[in-house]
């Protein structure tokens, strides 16, 4: 399957996504500042949800740029992941709408852990394909931050954790996944921008 299409296609849908995102942000009624103060919790949820898809552009970018094949699983399982990425402006919405509240928080939640575990199918079909079997190119995925964390028994703690504190405390659903995604965006492979296509 042509590399270039899948990553076209790929980023194509990811920047409608974005899109969308945006579109949710309202013109005020009238000039005053209060209209706009009114929009922050929103803000907030696009800024999360921003950094969420610039983090999984990046490592998606990597594995898609060390693979040598895209096999049809591997196209199927993206548009799996792809699919979990664009419930993410109804998630932001409604944790932008209701902050305060648990059921919007665990939503965003259930469609992270949703997006996490996609990901992570992605991961080791591009690993298992053929070419790339027992290769540098399984050996680097393997070695990305976001790949150990994700098959790692500190992802589903983890999501325990969030899920404990949305039940006490909604606002810390998306807060703690806010510095999961910072943390994710630094610990990068020391080659990601390096490679070369």
């Amino acid at each position: 399957m042509n590399k270039g299409r899948v990553e076209a296609y790929t980023d194509a849908v990811i920047a409608i996504i974005l899109t969308i995102m945006v579109l949710e942000f309202k013109t005020p009624e009238t000039a005053e500042w209060e209209e706009i103060m009114r929009q922050l919790p929103y803000f907030f949820s696009y800024i999360v949800s921003f950094v969420f898809i610039g983090v999984a552009w990046y490592n998606h970018h990597y594995m898609f740029t060390l693979a040598i094949r895209i096999s049809k699983k591997v196209y199927w399982v993206n548009n799996l992941w792809l699919f979990s990425m664009s419930l993410l402006p109804f998630a932001t919405g409604w944790v932008g709408k209701f902050p305060l509240q648990p059921s919007p928080e665990y939503l965003y939640l259930f469609i992270f852990t949703f997006w996490s575990l996609s990901y992570l199918w992605l991961s080791h079909t591009i690993r298992k394909t053929t070419e790339h079997a027992e290769t540098a190119v399984s050996q680097k995925i393997e070695h990305m931050f976001a790949f150990k964390f994700l098959n790692s028994i500190f992802f589903p703690i983890s999501v325990g954790i969030i899920a404990l504190g949305i039940y006490f405390y909604p606002l810390l659903g998306i807060t703690i996944t806010f510095v999961e995604l910072v943390i994710l965006g630094f610990l990068t492979s020391p080659d990601s921008d390096q490679i070369k296509k």
